[in-house]
């Protein structure tokens, strides 16, 4: 089947507070606590972080002013005075800092435990939700696009979450205690920090937005770069085949210069953002030392909170202008570094969002209710479910009319009926089709590629559900049986071999996960692949890597055929299973077949005719219709459509 080639897009109707409180929930929910103890830290060393403009001003005006004029007033003595004031303010500063520090580390510590646990949920999150998403997912998406999901968006979420967000959260407090102390010591100056609040907070609303656009289309740029990227890699054999190099550079450049226009953009507009946010905290120190002399220098009268409602004490010192200065730089470069942030806040969102619409993709739907079960048949028929593993299998028909539970032996019987499907509802690509396949029977589908043979085994696996007609095992409506139990009931071997990394013996075990070493090798000798595998340098337990390309394509075709093997299902699929098997080794894998298949109801696609000569029957599809049905010998009876392809191999071989 043909991919649908539709990349995937984040959800247009992106809101990012709406995905930031779903990103916190998220978080909060994994380590609640360590979330409070981190918060209560970063307020911790917040406080540390301004510790010294909350001091200058006593230094300034109840050590340094006042040393100086009990000096001047009794010498050398005067400096008792203020002993016990700076002794005191240096333990509590010193305090301060401590305490600080200790809450820097300990929130820094918690916060790899709570990135690295976050993000082990999230990616364990995604893959689980991913493995339940219906074929027809991967069927429309970019693989490369899916993987800059796992690698891209989570990084960015784990740069937001260990760096950005705890800074951001820190800056914030920081400014806000810093305001507060501002409107203690002066109003009026607190009025010039507004007024430079207010130009910082324009220019990062017009500037930052640009920047944050351009940058969630970069996370867009890379998935599709990625995605271009991997395909190229799977298909290197066919494009260096096909001397497709220069048109893979070019389509490629087309996508790298998209991520170059949008990336130049995206950090073109943050770097344009932080030297005007440090200019316009220069002009607010210029401001402030300004305001700051002239009430000064004239005696204005200063208002502030601590004066409020009070005449007294309420003169703008010179401790208090100065501290004032340190507070407006110290302002200043915390709005610098809430600009750096933004970007990586903005980053993660778009990454949070991706992989969210990742997990909120619907599942599979699996309404069935009939599972598959072990058990015992008695001489009489009876059918008792047990526990140990018999050889036999029975459908439990749970009846939700009256609530009884009936059992039907697993024979392999399977029937279509008037089947229409398509892959889209405006174009269907199989019609009325109707096939009997009794238990034990080999049923065969040829035709041109693209008649709907592969469709077909889709349909019967539950890949896909049909749009009209019926499906019946066993007597039993396919949607009446869970999905895992069908598919546990099939053995399919696919024209297109994966092979996983890991041991060949591995590789084999897939089709039964508790499968001992004995069983393992019974199913490669059934599929004569037992010979190739001892001679390989580690036999059974040789690494596999790349989709086995140290194999040939008829070994790790062979190692499939075992796989299916080993599964025992009372049903097989073979989808050109030996198609990539040379003339010799055909011969040696019919005869495995034959064993294999033997009591089994098989459906066999196959392009060599000659392998399908001694099936029960055999469906000629041609766009979707069954044109012709019957035995090899009735339709060559027909001399049809059947024949002519016959007779057209016979005379190529």
């Amino acid at each position: 089947m043909a991919k649908m080639n539709v990349k995937p897009n984040m959800n247009p109707n992106f809101n990012k507070k709406k995905t930031f409180r779903r990103l916190m929930s998220y978080v909060f929910h994994t380590y609640p606590v360590h979330v409070i103890i981190i918060f209560i830290c970063i307020v911790l060393a917040a406080i540390g972080s301004i510790a010294a403009a909350i001091f200058m001003q006593q230094f300034i005006d109840e050590v340094i002013l006042k040393g100086v004029e009990a000096k001047r007033a009794i010498g050398d003595n005067g400096l008792a005075v203020v002993e016990n004031t700076l002794t005191r303010l240096i333990l509590e500063l010193g305090g301060i800092y401590l305490i600080a520090l200790i809450a820097s580390t300990v929130y820094q510590q918690l916060l790899c435990v709570v990135t690295q646990g976050f993000l082990h949920k999230v990616r364990t999150d995604m893959f689980s939700n991913m493995e339940k998403l219906p074929i027809s997912y991967f069927d429309r998406n970019q693989h490369g696009d899916i993987m800059s999901t796992y690698t891209n968006d989570v990084d960015a979420i784990r740069q937001v979450i260990s760096q950005a967000l705890p800074q951001f959260i820190q800056v914030m407090l920081t400014v806000i205690i810093l305001f507060v102390i501002m409107l203690i010591y002066s109003v009026w100056l607190s009025l010039v920090v507004v007024f430079a609040v207010i130009l910082i907070f324009i220019s990062t609303t017009k500037i930052g937005g640009g920047s944050a656009k351009f940058f969630i289309k970069q996370q867009k740029s890379v998935a599709k770069a990625e995605g271009f990227i991997e395909e190229m890699m799977n298909g290197q054999k066919v494009v260096k085949v096909f001397c497709h190099e220069e048109k893979s550079k070019a389509e490629f450049d087309i996508l790298n210069e998209e991520l170059n226009h949008n990336s130049f953009a995206a950090n073109a507009y943050a770097n344009m953002l932080v030297p005007i946010i440090h200019n316009i905290a220069n002009i607010l120190y210029v401001l402030v030392a300004i305001v700051g002399v002239v009430i000064v220098v004239n005696n204005i009268p200063n208002l502030s909170l601590r004066g409020f409602g009070n005449d007294e004490n309420t003169a703008l010192t010179i401790g208090i202008a100065v501290t004032f200065l340190g507070m407006s730089r110290q302002f200043g470069n915390q709005f610098n570094q809430i600009s750096q942030q933004l970007n990586a806040v903005v980053m993660a969102l778009a990454g949070a969002q991706r992989i969210f619409d990742l997990m909120d993709q619907e599942r599979e739907a699996d309404e069935g209710y009939v599972t598959l079960v072990n058990c015992n048949i008695s001489e009489d028929g009876t059918i008792t479910e047990c526990e140990e593993h018999t050889g036999h299998w029975a459908w439990k028909h749970p009846h939700q009319t009256d609530g009884t539970i009936t059992y039907t032996e697993l024979k392999g019987d399977i029937r279509l009926f008037d089947v229409d499907f398509g892959y889209f509802p405006e174009k269907m690509v199989l019609h009325d089709v109707s096939i009997y396949a009794k238990p034990g029977q080999k049923i065969a589908f040829v035709g041109a590629t693209g008649a709907g043979k592969t469709t077909i085994t889709n349909l019967i696996n539950r890949f896909y559900d049909i749009a009209d007609g019926k499906i019946r095992y066993d007597g039993i409506n396919i949607n009446k049986i869970k999905k895992d139990d069908l598919r546990k009931s099939i053995g399919i071997v696919l024209q297109d071999t994966n092979l996983f990394s890991g041991t060949v013996a591995d590789n084999i075990r897939y089709g039964k996960l508790d499968a001992t070493e004995e069983e393992i090798e019974a199913a490669a000798k059934i599929a004569n692949a037992y010979d190739f595998i001892t001679r390989l340098p580690d036999g059974f337990n040789t690494m596999l890597t790349g989709n086995g390309s140290q194999l040939s394509q008829g070994q790790r075709q062979l190692i499939s055929i075992a796989r299916a093997a080993l599964a025992d299902a009372p049903v097989m699929i073979l989808d050109e299973a030996t198609s990539s098997i040379d003339t010799r080794t055909e011969l040696l894998v019919s005869r495995g077949m034959d064993g294999l298949m033997e009591g089994r109801t098989v459906f066999v696609i196959a392009h060599r005719l000659s392998t399908v000569q001694n099936s029960n029957a055999i469906m000629v599809l041609d766009h979707g219709h069954i044109i012709e049905r019957g035995t090899h010998e009735d339709l060559i009876k027909q001399k049809g459509v059947y024949y002519q392809l016959y007779t057209g191999a016979f005379e190529l071989e």
